[in-house]
């Protein structure tokens, strides 16, 4: 009988010992805490934001042919989209036509702009490769810029 008595005190204590704790902020000591859930979420990001640098990488001087390579493929894939998409302007009627040729013209402007840019890169020497580069990222990063926004504009004004 001593023994069941013990044992339902000690029961007790235990589930008040747990229902009561709190920490210094008044939060419960058991759910996990704001702070451990905002690391997690800064953890992630960091490993995005890692993920991101890694493909983006710097080329060196030495890894020009390989990034020339990777960034032509990259504008014909952006070319042959903006044909589709272009195709798809044809197929369509009414005002929103006529505003988006203008907008396809524009980013076929800044695609060209790109391109020479990458023809830049693709002769550019050990001297002068930081610049060139960093000025095709800036000219990529606005084509790319510019693509998407004209995509969803055409996904939002034209049916499919």
């Amino acid at each position: 009988m001593r023994h069941t008595i013990l044992g339902i005190a000690a029961l007790f204590l235990a589930a008040g010992f747990t229902a009561g704790c709190k920490s210094r902020d008044g939060t419960s000591a058991i759910a996990p805490k704001q702070g451990e859930i905002a690391a997690a979420q800064l953890d992630k990001a960091k490993l995005e934001t890692k993920e991101a640098a890694q493909s983006m990488r710097e080329y060196a001087y030495a890894e020009k042919a390989e990034f020339v390579n990777k960034m032509q493929k990259e504008l014909v894939d952006i070319q042959g989209e903006l044909d589709r998409l272009g195709a798809k302007v044809d197929r369509a009627s009414g005002a929103a036509k006529v505003d988006a040729k203008v907008k396809l013209v524009t980013v076929r402007e800044k695609w060209t702009q790109t391109k020479q840019q990458l023809d830049r890169a693709e002769t550019a020497t050990a001297s002068n490769w930081d610049e060139v580069k960093n000025g095709f990222k800036q000219s990529y990063a606005d084509l790319k810029n510019s693509f998407e926004k004209t995509r969803q504009w055409l996904s939002d004004k034209i049916a499919p």
